[in-house]
């Protein structure tokens, strides 16, 4: 019995098909390959597709893929032994699996030794770019074996699809990771206030009502370049008003980060995993982002959509996303971090432009539903017999 074409509407399946089922596998928690995988399972389960997601419980319990349709499968972290086996046996259906990221990727391969299941594998970002020694040539074997393995690599950049043909993927294609817009939370109707009410409430929540708010968002952790922005802030604390810098996040660095601050009297503020980044963008005067692992960042995305003027480091794939929209500096340069930034507080013009460009690049991005689509079709392509001539 054959499935039914993946661009079948509204899961209607013509007698004696079934429903294409794909198995989506995360290997960890990571903003941007999350969002895309909850983005695509939603859209997958609108067009009849079963979608099973295969992720660690904390990555579920922050994206919810249950409520888009999708069947979820406990699978742990990659250093787990365990999760191999339990992948094996979430996939022993499957007309085809889709892996996110490296280590999820590598554990797929593993995963269907000796079944002939298409696999496809998104990279979404340089998996060994601030590795070293023995750990980047793990890291690169690994890419070499995942992209000899794959059916298709998709790269969510031009320099990843480079990349995955440098390493031997015999079909590597670019394919945009797309999030979905930011949407403000929903507020109670007791809560309702103008928006400059609101951001003004924000701005006091985070001590900067008289102040440039500058807002930086991200995991706390290497290769993100929070050394070289707390490096920066040294350079503009000769301004009056002090601009105040906000880092929404959390991760592995923070107490070294802490002591930097406190110890250097930073004017800095670590406040944690927020799930309001939204309220905090409009809320800002400026977006930075020192360094990013991921090729499309989440907050490059966010800030670009909600017009507030972003700064970044000119890294893998960000140059390419956001185009003249943003104001590029050199990777681990914080002088230029730190000019930028004092310009562009001191220019409302340059700011009111920025917020212009930015809208403009964002619209040449695909949208949610294009992005499914092309997905869509690339499993239709690897899944649908082929007839006879």
């Amino acid at each position: 019995m054959s499935h039914v074409s993946s661009h079948s509407p509204h899961g209607q399946t013509p007698h004696g098909q079934t429903p294409l089922h794909t198995v989506q596998v995360l290997g960890g928690a990571g903003a941007g390959s999350c969002a895309h995988v909850r983005s695509l399972a939603a859209g997958l389960a609108a067009r009849g597709v079963r979608v099973t997601v295969c992720a660690p419980e904390e990555a579920v319990r922050a994206y919810d893929f249950t409520g888009t349709g999708a069947r979820h499968v406990h699978v742990p972290r990659s250093g787990d032994p365990a999760s191999v086996a339990a992948l094996r046996v979430a996939c022993a259906d499957a007309d085809l699996v889709h892996a996110h990221g490296l280590h999820a990727a590598f554990r797929a391969v593993l995963a269907l030794t000796g079944r002939r299941t298409p696999l496809v594998v998104t990279w979404h970002h340089h998996a060994h770019a601030h590795a070293a020694g023995a750990r980047a040539r793990v890291l690169r074997m690994l890419e070499r074996r995942v992209a000899k393995t794959a059916t298709v690599v998709l790269g969510a950049s031009s320099d990843l699809v480079d990349r995955a043909r440098r390493s031997g993927a015999r079909d590597a294609r670019l394919a945009a990771v797309v999030l979905p817009v930011p949407r403000r939370r929903g507020l109670p109707e007791e809560a309702e206030e103008e928006p400059d009410r609101r951001l003004h409430k924000a701005r006091a929540e985070l001590g900067a009502v008289d102040r440039p708010l500058v807002l930086a968002v991200g995991a706390l952790e290497r290769g993100r370049g929070y050394d070289v922005l707390l490096d920066a802030t040294r350079a503009w604390r000769h301004l009056d008003p002090l601009p105040l810098l906000v880092v929404a996040g959390e991760g592995p660095e923070r107490a070294a980060l802490q002591h930097r601050i406190e110890d250097e009297q930073l004017p800095v503020r670590l406040v944690g995993r927020r799930d309001d980044v939204p309220e905090l963008l409009a809320a800002a005067d400026l977006a930075v982002l020192p360094g990013s692992p991921d090729s499309r960042p989440v907050l490059a995305q966010e800030a670009l959509h909600a017009r507030v003027p972003l700064v970044a480091a000119a890294v893998d794939g960000v140059p390419e996303l956001v185009g003249d929209g943003a104001e590029l500096v050199p990777r681990e340069d914080p002088a230029a971090l730190a000019t930028a930034v004092v310009r562009l507080l001191a220019d409302p013009v340059r700011r009111a432009e920025l917020r212009d460009r930015g809208t403009a690049q964002a619209a040449t991005w695909p949208t949610e539903d294009e992005t499914v689509a092309q997905v869509l079709s690339v499993y239709d392509e690897l899944t649908q017999p082929v007839p006879y001539s």
